[in-house]
């Protein structure tokens, strides 16, 4: 019977309308918090609102018990990063809170439960994954775009310290302004102002976009690319792996059939 209640179990958890459910729940809970903030609105439904956080929360507990019974030890379920992530999450929002010092840390810890929803949709947690593993590659890149803003910020100081506006009055408001050019927020009118003392100042500003913006956009752009076509590779390799112990698995099979039929003829 255990064992029944395990399969049927496993089978719940591993269902894509499991999924589903808790998509659409999470999305169902970050819709309540965010009526919550219309404090003129909700306050009418204050009532109905407390219980559908409650019934929210039972949810997410018996999801989290499912997932911790089907498992052969309760050990293994903290092996997974994801579950960890899922526990604390739903633990730390357990704690009562409410009505202490701190409740208003409890309302935010609450937001985090939206956080469930990377969890809940198995290709959300690729990306993350895929994002994660593309963190040195971008370390990497952010550390050369810093050397470049260094090296610009530097230089416009030096060119540029007595414009009016004091965009360019020291090396830290040199970085905020080129940080400007780079979002493409007016950097025209930046521009424009430094060319009526200096005609030849657009190099700058066009080598800086150039440099800071295209090239390094599509670095970014690469690296992303690169580790979502390691993992779409590694899943094929899965695949391949999974179709041969299937293949596998039948040749033996039907190596042990004919060694039952030789055996009746005999």
């Amino acid at each position: 019977m255990n064992q029944l209640w395990l399969a049927r179990l496993k089978a719940v958890r591993d269902a894509r309308w499991f999924s589903n459910l808790t998509t659409a729940i999470i999305i169902f809970y970050a819709s309540v918090l965010g009526f919550k903030t219309l404090e003129e609105a909700a306050q009418p439904y204050g009532n109905i609102l407390y219980v559908l956080d409650w019934i929210v929360t039972v949810y997410f507990v018996v999801e989290l018990g499912i997932k911790m019974a089907v498992e052969e030890k309760f050990s293994d379920f903290f092996k997974n990063k994801w579950n960890v992530f899922d526990f604390v999450i739903v633990a730390v929002t357990l704690i009562p809170l409410e009505n202490s010092s701190f409740a208003a840390i409890a309302r935010l810890m609450r937001v985090f439960r939206i956080l469930r929803l990377f969890t809940a949709r198995p290709e959300l947690k690729a990306i993350l994954d895929m994002l994660i593993k593309a963190i040195p590659s971008i370390v990497d890149i952010v550390i050369l775009m810093f050397i470049i803003f260094y090296i610009y910020a530097i230089i416009g100081s030096f060119l540029f310290m007595d414009m009016p506006s004091g965009l360019w009055e020291d090396f830290l408001i040199s970085m905020l302004t080129l940080f400007r050019i780079l979002t493409f927020e007016d950097w025209t009118d930046v521009m424009y102002e430094t060319m009526e003392v200096y005609p030849w100042s657009w190099v700058y500003y066009v080598s800086f976009i150039i440099i800071a913006a295209f090239v390094f956009f599509n670095l970014f752009v690469a690296v992303i690319i690169g580790e979502m076509q390691k993992l779409q590779n590694a899943q094929a390799d899965e695949e391949r792996h999974a179709d041969h112990e299937t293949l596998k698995e039948l040749l033996v099979e039907v190596k042990e059939l004919k060694q039952l039929l030789r055996e009746k003829n005999t």
